[in-house]
C-alpha cells in the first residue's frame, strides 16, 4: 500500500503531464529567465539575529483536514508581515491541501516579503511556473527526488535567481541534500508515515549540518517554549503553518511565538 507521500507524487505527475500539454514551456522559460531577480529569500532569513520565521499560508492538509474556513490569503499575509515574519510560504497544491497558485499571486500583490512556493515540485516546468507567479523560492523534497533530479532542479532554481529550500525527513537523505549544493535546508519534524511530529528530530540532526548551511525546522512548532528550544539548539529558522492558521489573528499569534509586541489589528476576516 502506498504511503501518503507516494500517493501525492503519483497524482502530481498526472498534473504535470496536463500542464505540459497546455503550457508553452519555451515561452515560460524565456520569460522566467528575463525577469529581474526576486526578493532574496535566504538573505531575509539570515538577517535576523534570533530565529527567523517562515509563516505559512495554509488552508488545509491531509492530516488535519480543513484548518481555516475564513481563508483570505492576502489578509493573512499582511498580518504575518505585521507580526514579524521574515518570509512567507504559500501552499499551492490543490488536490491534497486545498491550495492554489492564485493564492501565491494574491499574497505577492499584498506584501513585499519573499515568498516560498510550497509545492511537490518534480519537473522543471513547475519551477518556471513558480517564477512567473512571483515566487522568490521553491521547495524541493528529498524523499520525492532521486539525486540526479534533485541536483538538476536545484541548479535551475538558482539560475532563475530564486532560493531553493531542500527539505528532508529521513536522515539517510542528508548526504544527498548537502551534495546538491543547497544552502537552505529544512528538516521536517512530521513523520510522513504516521504524521506525528517531534521537534527533537531537527535537534538530533543539527550537528550533522555544516555551519554554512542555513537550517529550518518545519512542523510541530506550537508555543514560545518550542521556539526557544529550537533557538537554543542553534536552529536558524522555523516554518510555522497550522499553529498560526488556527489563531483568530495569525499575526498576533506569530508575534507571541517570537516574544514580540502584538501588532495592532487591521480589517479583514
Amino acid at each position: 500500500m502506498k504511503n501518503a507521500l507516494e500517493r501525492i507524487v503519483e497524482h502530481k505527475w498526472t498534473e504535470i503531464e496536463a500542464l505540459r500539454e497546455t503550457a508553452r514551456k519555451e515561452a515560460w522559460e524565456l520569460k522566467a529567465r528575463s525577469l529581474s531577480p526576486p526578493a532574496d529569500f535566504l538573505q531575509a532569513i539570515r538577517q535576523d539575529q534570533s530565529v527567523s520565521v517562515i509563516a505559512e499560508v495554509k488552508k488545509a492538509s491531509p492530516s488535519a483536514g480543513l484548518i481555516r474556513e475564513d481563508f483570505d490569503p492576502a489578509w493573512i499575509a499582511t498580518r504575518y508581515a505585521a507580526g514579524g515574519a521574515a518570509c512567507l510560504s504559500v501552499i499551492t497544491d490543490e488536490e491534497f491541501f486545498q491550495g492554489s497558485l492564485r493564492y501565491l499571486r494574491d499574497v505577492r500583490e499584498a506584501v513585499a516579503l519573499p515568498i516560498l512556493r510550497k509545492e511537490f515540485i518534480l519537473d522543471p516546468i513547475q519551477i518556471f511556473e513558480s517564477r512567473l507567479a512571483g515566487a522568490s523560492a521553491c521547495l524541493l523534497i528529498a524523499e520525492c527526488l532521486e539525486a540526479t533530479q534533485l541536483n538538476e532542479l536545484v541548479k535551475l532554481v538558482k539560475e532563475l535567481g530564486m532560493t531553493v529550500l531542500v527539505e528532508l525527513y529521513e536522515a539517510a537523505n542528508l548526504s544527498k541534500v548537502l551534495d546538491s549544493g543547497a544552502r537552505l535546508v529544512g528538516i521536517n519534524n512530521r513523520d510522513l508515515q504516521t504524521f506525528e511530529t517531534d521537534l527533537a528530530h531537527t535537534i538530533e540532526l543539527r550537528h550533522k549540518i555544516p555551519d554554512h548551511v542555513t537550517l529550518v525546522s518545519e512542523s510541530g512548532i506550537k508555543t514560545r517554549a518550542d521556539v526557544l528550544r529550537l533557538e537554543e539548539a542553534r536552529i536558524d529558522a522555523i516554518l510555522v503553518g497550522e499553529t498560526l492558521m488556527r489563531a483568530d489573528d495569525p499575526g498576533a499569534k506569530l508575534a507571541e511565538l517570537l516574544g514580540r509586541p502584538i501588532p495592532a489589528p487591521t480589517g479583514g476576516t
